[in-house]
């Protein structure tokens, strides 16, 4: 035992005097090694996690996702929000002096609504059968289930509060005299909140029919209760789009012979209707500010952060950027930290899960299961287990060590958050400082120990 304690402490003084040739400021450094919240024990840490860990700050990261998730909000493939997010993001990366380069791709067409209810605007889908580009103000008629509806619902919109009841049951709304549609989606599961959706409709109608969240639909049921109300709704097909990904490099400090670089990604993008927080603006802003963080500090390979777009759609920003890359930058790859929904404040998401495609340790799942170890979060963390579902999964088809990382319960890693994917996924509601803390001083102390090995 004491043979340990004494090498703790030289272990500890090497760390520091380390810390110190690199400008570390030695209160900083010193405040570095104290137990973290959650950890098993005081951190043990190496000559490259000082610079890292004593200077990620979960409040600085926050201050970007409250522009993000906060100020421009939903951020639909392609559309105005992600154009804005990306244009953000860009910004932020070449105030850091990193080489910022976009990259554009096409993407399918949108199909998203809008309900005015007062002074709340909510964003929801829109059918493609149904009525594009048109608005329509009217009051609203609750006609439950849709299977009893009126004979005559001249000019009424009419909001039908369970979709799987009756299949048909929009059709007869229009048939009727509906000047619109809302769909509302109430779920069965306490612990699966539903989020807003395009109706596929069996059969067109000239109307718009637009698909609510279930938090939209309560809201809404909420007003009736109290009285009339009366709604303008708006359908809009975005045609044309481009997306984007947004990639940074930072060269390597000494001569890097093989050209190897390190990836830490996250996509930006969101669903219809939520303002992404967690999924997956917490990733975005994790790699904003360990951008901040890495940019001076010494590398053997060169470092790279790159943001994707269109990842709800089908991964789609990461699989065009791997698509481009020729067999010889495959190769130069050392491993891609993927991080998507890193910092939910969901009380059963508790452990930190290492998710490869195979379920198999590589390259970014070692660094980051040794990161733990020495921060003393080991027992937090879990895996690697098989998980695909993200924007690892491109570089891990091509041979590339990658893994996702994530807040998830402890049934296992398909256990998110209720608000996952709804407008409930908002900062005050679904983000924990602490969590996003952790994720932000495992993954910068795991990249950074891979950037300066040879």
């Amino acid at each position: 035992m004491a043979d340990l304690s004494r090498r703790r402490v030289f272990t500890g003084a090497v760390a520091l005097a380390g810390a110190a040739t690199i400008g570390l400021n030695p209160v900083a450094a010193a405040q570095a090694t104290r137990q973290r919240t959650g950890a098993q024990h005081a951190p043990s840490l190496n000559f490259g996690d000082f610079p890292v860990v004593a200077r990620v700050r979960a409040r600085r990261a926050l201050e970007h996702l409250q522009v993000l998730s906060d100020k421009i909000g939903p951020r639909i493939a392609g559309t105005e929000g992600e154009l804005r997010a990306k244009d953000y993001i860009a910004r932020v990366l070449r105030d850091l002096r990193y080489q910022v380069s976009l990259q554009p791709f096409k993407i399918a067409d949108k199909f998203l609504g809008s309900v005015r209810v007062g002074k709340d605007t909510w964003q929801t889908g829109s059918s493609p059968q149904g009525l594009q580009d048109a608005t329509r103000e009217g009051v609203v008629l609750d006609v439950g289930d849709g299977s009893n509806i009126p004979a005559d619902v001249t000019g009424k919109i009419v909001f039908i509060g369970a979709v799987t009841n009756v299949a048909d049951a929009y059709l007869t709304a229009a048939q009727r005299g509906a000047i619109a549609v809302l769909l509302g989606r109430i779920g069965a599961d306490p612990l699966r909140r539903l989020s807003a959706f395009s109706p596929t409709l069996p059969t067109p109608v000239t109307i718009p029919v637009l698909g609510l969240a279930q938090v939209q639909t309560e809201r809404l049921r909420e007003r009736l209760a109290k009285g009339t109300v009366k709604v303008k709704v708006s359908s809009v097909q975005h045609k044309n789009l481009t997306s984007h990904n947004v990639i940074a490099e930072r060269p390597a400090t000494f001569h890097n012979p093989d050209n190897k670089v390190v990836m830490v990604t996250a996509h930006y993008d969101s669903v219809p209707g939520s303002p992404g927080a967690n999924d997956d603006g917490s990733g975005t802003v994790l790699c904003l500010e360990l951008a901040r963080v890495l940019r001076h500090l010494p590398t053997n390979k060169a470092i790279r952060f790159a943001l994707w777009g269109s990842e709800e759609y089908g991964l789609i920003g990461s699989r065009h950027y791997v698509s481009q890359l020729a067999e010889p930058d495959i190769k130069r790859i050392s491993g891609t930290f993927q991080n998507d929904m890193v910092a939910t404040a969901y009380d059963p998401a508790h452990i930190y899960w290492l998710l490869s495609v195979d379920g198999a340790n590589n390259a970014t799942t070692q660094a980051v299961a040794a990161a733990a170890k020495r921060l003393g979060y080991e027992p937090r963390t879990k895996g690697p287990v098989a998980r695909g579902s993200s924007d690892h999964v491109p570089f891990h088809e091509k041979g590339v060590p990658a893994a996702n990382f994530s807040w998830r319960g402890e049934g296992g890693p398909a256990l998110l958050e209720p608000t996952y994917h709804t407008p409930e996924d908002t900062i005050a509601d679904n983000i924990s400082l602490e969590r996003l803390q952790v994720s932000l001083e495992l993954i910068g102390a795991a990249a950074y120990d891979l950037l300066r090995q040879r």
